[in-house]
């Protein structure tokens, strides 16, 4: 198989205590983002299932690149508020034999 790849861009996963959620943000684009769902809120998922969610929706982790965290919060400067976890990796799009 002949694999090509495109643009990179960033995709995100987070958390707010519910359930882990994957996006990709694509910016300027009239349609939904693509999105994966983990109906979970622990464990956080595995390197190996985020990598598989990707590659179900057409993209794959750069080389090289690594999944970095920050939190932010409902309420800024409020110690009481709800804290999200949201993780960024640099991802790009996966094209196999011309197709998508």
């Amino acid at each position: 198989m002949n694999a090509n790849h495109s643009l990179q861009l960033p995709a995100q996963m987070s958390n707010s205590g519910g359930r882990w959620h994957l996006y990709i943000p694509l910016m300027n684009t009239p349609g939904l983002w693509p999105e994966h769902d983990w109906h979970r809120s622990a464990p956080t998922p595995t390197l190996a299932e985020r990598e598989q969610a990707l590659n179900a929706l057409g993209y794959e982790t750069v080389p090289g690149a690594e999944w970095t965290w920050v939190e932010d919060s409902d309420v800024p400067d409020e110690p009481t508020s709800s804290v999200w976890l949201i993780a960024t990796v640099m991802i790009r799009t996966t094209v196999v034999d011309g197709a998508a």
